[in-house]
């Protein structure tokens, strides 16, 4: 298995100036948007966000009528569902938190819609806490690379990831491995030939025997 030393100079050479890619300017946009990009891309979200956020903020999003949000979130699939849980988490933030997002795992997680990669995308780009969220490409990334076994599911992904790297490197390596998955090591036809971890990758030598 490589180094975690070498694994983050490649990335570094690839994406030296990873971000996330979702468009926000408030906190409770990124909570949002994140809620919105499960089944998603980031690039549909951020036309659907464009949209949202243009026409209510937090205190407009609570009084709102679902239908009205439904119709602007259709594209991110799951519109009925995702449109309840806008509505509550606006309620709630309000409620709770005068409209911040806290800085409160254990409440992030209360909200709907918002899982343990949610609340690690959020920590993480707004009060810096490191964190690896593991999405589909995430996931992808690492069990090609050999980080971790067909069948692990993403909290033993995480696991193994924070074991592997050093804790200050965590969320930038999080986005790196997001945008590497997104653009390189695709789920169909990854660049394989021009890749630069080819020569110790566990995929690229089962797909060359």
């Amino acid at each position: 298995m490589m180094k975690s030393e070498e694994v983050i100079n490649i990335l570094n050479e690839y994406y030296p100036d990873a971000r996330c890619e979702l468009n926000y300017t408030k906190d409770y946009e990124l909570l949002i948007a994140t809620v919105l990009s499960a089944q998603c891309t980031d690039k549909r979200v951020n036309m659907v966000t464009s949209i949202l956020f243009n026409k209510y903020d937090l205190e407009a999003l609570k009084d709102a009528d679902i239908k009205e949000i439904e119709n602007i979130i259709r594209p991110c699939g799951s519109h009925t569902k995702k449109a309840k849980y806008i509505k509550t988490i606006a309620t709630r933030l309000i409620e709770d938190w005068n409209g911040i997002v806290p800085n409160d795992r254990e409440y992030l997680e209360s909200l709907p819609g918002v899982g343990r990669k949610t609340c690690n995308v959020v920590l993480s780009n707004i009060y810096d806490i490191p964190a690896i969220a593991v999405d589909t490409h995430v996931a992808r990334v690492s069990i090609r690379l050999g980080f971790a076994k067909e069948g692990d599911d993403v909290s033993i992904i995480e696991q193994k990831l924070m074991k592997k790297f050093p804790k200050n490197k965590w969320s930038r390596l999080h986005h790196q491995l997001v945008l590497f998955g997104r653009y390189n090591c695709t789920a169909r036809n990854p660049k394989c030939s021009e890749c630069l971890f080819k020569e110790k990758c566990k995929y690229y030598k089962k797909i060359t025997r």
